[in-house]
């Protein structure tokens, strides 16, 4: 199998994986035990938000351990609306729906969301972020990176804007955490969220760094673990092996990023080349390194997903949160996409352990998959497809 899916979820690090084993097995101590073991199990969760911490350039009591991204945003959205400092939130039209469905369900508990308009190739202007912005404004989350077609926002400039009208600035930094330098001190922002598995790190376990001195409100009530934000009994080892994964993260970044850009590049090149009726979507240049995102005219994307798979290659079209939801994705709608080109939309993401070889074989088979496909095609004579 050719894995071009890590977006959705990464292989765990080797030295990941031996770093959480003895809290599977021997050290299986509750942390907030006084005994030996609860106190090992302890010692290791702090050094895995010290960890944790030095991959974004945070103090390690900024750091907040949750089951992931999804509960991360949560408990960021709800924090931020239930501090009473307003029932106005602004967010953007492309956010994942873990910042979407609360949204929702915010807006029945009687808040305003303004959902910001993108461009075609999905950016956000921070001028419509200012306009938006009142004095009853308690929170904008603006997504770091998107997770279908890779963009990266203008973080710096939106987080500006923010301090200015002193307005509480969250950005869903999921996907782009360990795939570029992020310093949180120099962006100046008040929170975001990180997720473990995207990283080459477990699943189920994620955290959410809030700025010192940032008034949030609590949103998972109980024993008053990760210093009330988020109670329940800490998940050990998980929370060691993501440690050691942002550890790594740090240690090797540029070189990673160096090699995910060649990966991502050289197919963007080949297919763009070889395929006729492509198009390579998303912003070109202010983009995480390991996405390429195409719509493939005449094709259906869900087809294109099998016949790969059928071929061992992993891809999807977008989201693997909502892939099983059969709908049109906003994010592309949002773009100004027409039905045509969603429906023909492919997702490649590489990961740390991709190879050149594997990109040449992936565009081999999809030039085979995507003739065969455009033969049957009800578009084919309408666009010449071959």
């Amino acid at each position: 199998m050719i894995y071009l899916d890590n977006a959705a979820s990464t292989p765990i690090h080797k030295d990941v994986l031996n770093e959480m084993l003895p809290f599977l097995v021997e050290q299986y101590g509750n942390p907030s035990s006084i005994h030996k073991l609860g106190r090992n199990a302890n010692k290791a969760i702090q050094n895995a938000r010290k960890q944790t911490a030095s991959l974004i350039n945070a103090q390690a009591d900024e750091i907040f351990f949750t089951s992931g991204g999804t509960e991360s945003n949560n408990i960021a959205l709800y924090g931020f609306a239930h501090t009473k400092k307003g029932n106005h939130i602004i967010t953007s039209s492309i956010e994942h729906e873990a910042i979407l469905e609360p949204c929702k369900r915010l807006e029945k508990d009687g808040f305003l969301v303004t959902y910001l308009p993108v461009s075609s190739d999905g950016l956000v202007d921070p001028l419509d972020v200012k306009n938006a912005i009142t004095k009853d404004t308690c929170l904008v989350s603006i997504m770091f990176a998107n997770n279908e077609v890779g963009t990266v926002q203008p973080i710096k400039e939106i987080s500006k804007i923010c301090k200015e009208k002193q307005v509480p600035f969250h950005s869903d930094a999921v996907q782009a955490v360990g795939k570029m330098q992020i310093d949180v001190k120099d962006l100046d922002l008040s929170a975001i969220s990180i997720s473990s598995h995207k990283i080459n790190g477990p699943k189920g376990i994620g955290a959410l760094y809030i700025k010192k001195g940032t008034k949030i409100e609590p949103f998972i009530l109980g024993g008053g673990q990760e210093n009330g934000i988020r109670s329940g009994t800490e998940n050990v080892a998980s929370i060691v092996g993501f440690g050691k994964a942002c550890e790594l993260a740090k240690e090797n970044l540029q070189k990673n990023i160096t090699h995910l850009k060649s990966l991502r590049d050289s197919l963007v090149s080949k297919i763009t080349s070889e395929i006729s009726h492509v198009s390579f979507n998303g912003h070109k240049e202010k983009r995480i390194p390991n996405n390429a995102h195409f719509t493939f005219l005449g094709v259906n994307g869900e087809d294109l997903i099998i016949k790969l798979d059928e071929n061992g290659i992993a891809a999807s079209t977008g989201s693997a949160c909502s892939v099983k939801i059969q709908k049109a994705s906003h994010v592309l709608k949002a773009m100004g996409f027409s039905h045509e080109q969603i429906t023909g939309s492919l997702r490649l993401t590489v990961g740390l352990f991709n190879t050149l070889e594997e990109i040449a074989t992936t565009v081999t088979i999809l030039k085979k998959v995507v003739q065969e496909l455009r033969q049957v095609s009800p578009f084919k004579a309408k666009y010449g497809l071959d």
